[in-house]
């Protein structure tokens, strides 16, 4: 891709940006609540104290003020002060981003593990028993309301069977000093075997519920477009010369029927980051996510406004980061 393409592309973020501002940015005025009550809460203030703490917080302000002085500060990279936290938004997010940054890559893991090897056999095994299960399968992975799944495994393996923590990313007595923050990284280096295995556990069922809708949809896609590829002349042309049925698959086959599989992947992953939000909420996941959702009832406006702002981004350089894998998977695309 040249210079000039790229810069286009990533031009294409400033509308997207400024779009999911104004409507986040309206939204959250519009909902009912008022931060400065929220805040107050059953204390005994007077009027001049709540009119001072409304000023201090900009609340003051006519809506449209507010949303300039937010966007000119954005701009610059100031997300303002956190509400309930009295810090800078930026510091607030930065806390919680690991455990949500390593929490999608593992439930992206499990995903791809599960959904593309499933899906190459349920092609290469067409109408029989494995495809009509991996089928079956794909459709409850998809039906499967997130927070209903994750409810009934914990109610499994953490009530009744008690192998698997209930909530949290590691217990009290694994915690280690962090290097990445992120804990399953930072528990190797340390040389924490016993903490690392704790950390596993920990993460293991709200990576598997959050991962659960993206592997069934993989798996159909993987299942459909490898169908299509082995009906194409260069496969049967491969075949004709003699090449092994392994070579053939995976060599020529795999290769392209995979494109429709990252466009897919990339959309799915930043879905990953959205769907965190009910997953860490029920697993009590330490992340951003069950951040913004506490910030939401809280009316913790810069918060929020910042959160999905970088959701917005994550979600446009994922299928920037697509359209490059593109061209390693299929030369002949061209951007």
């Amino acid at each position: 891709m040249s210079l000039g393409k790229l810069l286009e592309r990533l031009l294409h973020l400033v509308p997207v940006l400024l779009g999911v501002s104004v409507i986040v940015f309206v939204m959250m005025a519009l909902t009912p609540g008022d931060p400065v009550q929220i805040m107050i809460g059953d204390q005994a203030v007077t009027a001049e104290q709540e009119a001072a703490l409304r000023h201090d917080l900009g609340l003051d302000r006519p809506i449209h003020e507010r949303f300039l002085v937010f966007l000119g500060n954005a701009v610059q990279g100031d997300f303002g002060t956190s509400f309930y936290h009295r810090r800078p938004v930026g510091e607030v997010i930065a806390e919680r981003l690991p455990a949500t940054i390593e929490l999608s890559l593992v439930a992206l893991i499990v995903a791809l593990v599960t959904s593309i090897p499933l899906g190459v056999m349920a092609a290469i095994k067409k109408n029989s028993v494995l495809d009509r299960l991996a089928t079956v399968g794909s459709l409850l992975g998809v039906s499967l309301p997130g927070f209903w799944f994750g409810i009934l495994l914990l109610m499994l393996f953490a009530v009744h069977l008690q192998v698997l923590p209930v909530s949290g990313r590691i217990g009290y007595s694994s915690e280690i000093e962090p290097i990445t923050h992120f804990l399953l990284i930072d528990t190797l280096l340390r040389g924490e075997f016993g903490a690392f295995v704790d950390a596993l556990k920990h993460i293991l069922l709200p990576a598997i519920t959050l991962g659960l809708p993206m592997t069934a949809i993989l798996m159909r896609v993987t299942r459909a477009s490898m169908l299509e590829v082995l009906r194409q002349d260069y496969v049967t042309f491969a075949e004709a010369k003699g090449l092994s049925r392994r070579r053939v698959l995976f060599r020529h086959a795999l290769k392209n029927a995979l494109i429709p599989t990252v466009t897919v992947a990339a959309i799915e992953t930043g879905s990953l980051l959205g769907g965190n939000m009910i997953v860490e909420t029920v697993f009590g996941w330490p992340g951003l996510g069950r951040l913004v959702v506490e910030s939401i009832f809280l009316r913790n406006y810069p918060l929020v406004q910042a959160a999905v702002l970088f959701y917005a981004v994550t979600y446009v350089l994922l299928n920037f980061v697509a359209d490059m894998l593109y061209t390693f998977l299929n030369p002949r695309v061209k951007l």
